[in-house]
């Protein structure tokens, strides 16, 4: 079976990508993701924090709205309890750049067009093959307004754009009111990939402590079916490519984001979860089904479920509401 694919001009062996997440805090670990199959590693991010943190101040973005205060800046860690500091996380590129032959991406994790951006580039010559750019922005200030979140995005990405040279992915949330119209400006802005969709970690309450704490849960399954839809909706209408992450744990959901017209699918929870092991089993898991249902290559396959490829395209519509309301209401 060719299992091979293109994403953003990069040729991969297969479309299994390990996300950014712990697994590539250490260059072994990486090349033990290469071994097990692997077709590209995207970076732990380096925070757009972490920069401002190392040239001594904070970020204006972090101050300059009616809903940010001095406690807020408790909230971040101090440089040394981050895993790297800007010049480690370079250093870390370039040595695992010596130690796998599959692509390496770097990420960077911000919210403002400021200096940090420029880091991209320090990235590139540190041999990153491509950027994956993570707006991670919660809006929480009600003057802001659905135009300059949108137009924040957009410039962010043009500036890191003019900043390198390798091709750069943006990792988007759902939470946009109009998707489609998002991408369309990301693929017109120069976005050479689309990866669908970032998790927003939701924090939790400690009532014995009253304090607001972090509560990581790694995705499961059924997240999948977010970025399975928009994809499905997006494919043939950008010129970018599209990745698949969020719930991602079996060959099936690999197969799955292929036909809806993903080139990658990004996985990180199921390994954590299950071992570095799990890629060897997805990818022989593909092989086997590929066989049964007579698919010689990947290419064969990619869109074949879109919504523009399928017999009823309203299925990604409201259609698809009523359809499921009316499943379930004849096992009553």
């Amino acid at each position: 079976m060719d299992l091979s694919t293109t994403y953003m001009g990069l040729k991969l062996k297969n479309p299994v990508v390990a996300s950014a997440s712990p697994l590539s805090q250490n260059v072994d670990t990486v090349k033990a993701l290469e071994d097990a199959g692997a077709s590209a590693v995207v970076v732990y991010s380096l925070f757009e924090e972490q920069i401002n943190h190392e040239s001594g101040e904070l970020d204006h973005y972090l101050s300059a709205h009616s809903d940010s205060n001095a406690e807020a800046a408790s909230y971040f860690p101090e440089p040394e309890r981050f895993h790297l500091t800007p010049y480690q996380y370079l250093d870390h590129i370039a040595a695992l750049k010596k130690k796998v032959g599959i692509p390496v991406i770097g990420s960077l994790n911000g919210v403002s067009a400021g200096g940090w951006v420029k880091y991209a580039k320090n990235m590139q010559d540190a041999g990153a093959d491509a950027i994956e750019l993570n707006v991670y922005y919660i809006p929480t200030n009600p003057k802001t307004s659905s135009l300059e979140i949108e137009e924040m995005y957009v410039n962010v990405l043009k500036e890191v754009k003019s900043n390198v040279k390798i091709p750069v992915a943006i990792k988007l949330s759902p939470f946009f009111t109009s998707m489609s119209n998002m991408a369309h400006k990301l693929d017109e802005a120069g976005a050479d990939g689309l990866v669908l969709f970032n998790r927003f970690y939701q924090p939790d309450f400690d009532l014995s402590k009253l304090e607001v704490v972090p509560n990581l849960i790694l995705s499961t399954n059924w997240e999948m079916r977010l970025p399975l839809r928009w994809i499905a909706i997006l494919y043939g209408q950008v010129k970018s490519s599209l990745a698949a992450t969020s719930g991602i744990t079996s060959h099936e959901d690999v197969l799955k984001v292929l036909m809806a017209g993903a080139d990658v699918a990004m996985i990180a929870s199921e390994l954590l979860r299950n071992g570095l092991g799990k890629v060897g089993d997805i990818l022989k898991g593909m092989e086997n089904w590929m066989k049964e249902n007579e698919y010689s290559s990947v290419s064969m396959m990619k869109g074949s479920m879109s919504q523009k490829s399928v017999a009823e395209p309203a299925a990604f519509e409201r259609a698809n509401y009523m359809k499921m309301l009316q499943s379930f209401k004849t096992h009553i």
